[in-house]
């Protein structure tokens, strides 16, 4: 039987999600968990892979199970798990079900905060300077005219195409922070850091809008913004069918 752990967790204490040598993991520490709980090797796979210090408001992995869960097993797991990593709920699907592949869209925040906050400056981008918000909100309607991506990707990454189906970009002030939402059915490593760091740019009037269109014209790294911190940046929700679940 497979299910699926919805979860999610603060990244500042991990190398991402992504199981690494000689570095700890959320991917790591989950499947630790449930082994040991389940007295049984259980492989955890995500819906993504987010990179460290990057957080995670929502996020599924699947595993797959010969018998039922155990009574209170998201208790269970609760307890024996960090105060930095929660599930909040499992359930089983369809065996054929994947966490990564049959996910239909991502959604990522990322929060820049305008103004000097104690409690606030692991988990947003300190940037006490003054962005144009409507000049970064034209420049995310360019983004949406494109699918290719390669220019806000890593360089010699293992992936075969550099297409992206973009959804949603957008920012928002809320309070005293800026907050940017973008949704997209896959993602390239770094991309979003680097989208951001090239709008923020914009927004400084360090670029033109319309430069954007060489920049994504390049597939060039180079060409783009800087990538900044991963610590403003959440995986807030990723969406399947309504048909996953039995």
């Amino acid at each position: 039987m497979r299910y699926f752990i919805e979860l999610s967790y603060n990244g500042k204490n991990y190398h991402g999600w992504q199981i690494q040598p000689n570095a700890i993991t959320v991917q790591e520490v989950l499947q630790n968990a449930l082994s040991t709980l389940l007295k049984q090797q259980i492989d955890v796979v995500g819906a993504g892979r987010t990179d460290a210090g990057v957080h995670a408001a929502q996020l599924y992995a699947h595993f797959d199970l010969h018998t039922s869960l155990p009574e209170n097993f998201v208790f269970k797991c609760n307890a024996l798990l960090p105060k930095d990593i929660a599930i909040h709920n499992m359930f089983q699907v369809k065996n054929d079900v994947h966490a990564r592949f049959d996910a239909l869209s991502r959604t990522y925040h990322y929060r820049i905060a305008l103004s000097k906050n104690v409690f606030n400056f692991d988990f947003a981008y300190m940037l006490q300077r003054p962005l144009d918000v409507n000049i970064m909100n034209t420049a995310c309607k360019i983004l949406l005219e494109y699918n290719d991506f390669q220019c806000f990707s890593k360089v010699n990454t293992d992936v075969k195409t550099y297409y992206c189906n973009l959804m949603k970009a957008e920012w928002t002030v809320v309070e005293d922070e800026l907050l940017f939402e973008i949704r997209a059915d896959r993602f390239l490593r770094n991309m979003v850091r680097a989208i951001v760091g090239t709008l923020v740019n914009i927004g400084l009037g360090k670029m033109e809008v319309a430069h954007l269109h060489e920049i994504i014209a390049s597939k060039d790294r180079s060409e783009a913004g800087f990538s900044v911190p991963a610590h403003g940046l959440y995986l807030v929700e990723v969406e399947y069918p309504n048909t996953i679940k039995l």
